[in-house]
């Protein structure tokens, strides 16, 4: 058994955002016709390295139902024509999930995930009705992952500790 630490973030006014501007050499885009499989690719993608395993028994309506929902919204990172990284925003009445949030591995390090961060903070406030933005990470994400979600203003409001059986 592996004990795997879950932190929970939250962000309850757009004011408390540190934002850091996008780099000129990334581009952020939002897919605004949504592809259940694209979301599916980007998932595994950005999330084998950190023991994304949630949803990989999903089936093609699971996926569908998810990001064919008037409630979800996903944006790539694109880094020289390359994806960079993503991210999705769930919103559930006045509360915006950052549902998934990563860059792929050869872009770690590149300055990327603090502007792609800021980006989807700044995103999600500006979904109509938003009054919190949250998120949640774990002690197997990057190590950087926390301290860049407390950097732009999220706040700690739960921690929870669980035992993973190993895979």
């Amino acid at each position: 058994m592996k004990e795997v630490t879950i932190y929970y973030l939250q962000m309850n006014n757009p004011q408390e955002l540190s934002p850091v501007a996008v780099l000129p050499e990334l581009e952020i885009r939002e897919c605004v016709r949504p592809q259940f499989k694209f979301n599916r690719f980007l998932y595994q993608l950005v999330g084998e390295p950190w023991s994304w395993t949630d949803k990989l028994s999903w089936s093609d309506d699971q996926w569908r139902e998810l990001v064919e929902s008037a409630d979800h919204r996903t944006w790539v990172a694109y880094y020289q024509g390359a994806i960079a990284g993503y991210y999705e925003l769930h919103r559930n009445g006045g509360d915006v999930e950052i549902l998934y949030f990563g860059l792929v591995s050869d872009c770690i390090g590149m300055g990327f995930g603090a502007a792609l961060l800021s980006n989807a903070i700044e995103s999600a406030w500006q979904w109509q009705g938003a009054s919190r933005v949250w998120v949640h990470t774990c002690s197997l994400d990057h190590p950087a992952a926390l301290k860049n979600y407390q950097a732009r203003g999220l706040t700690l409001y739960r921690e929870e500790v669980e035992q993973q059986v190993p895979a």
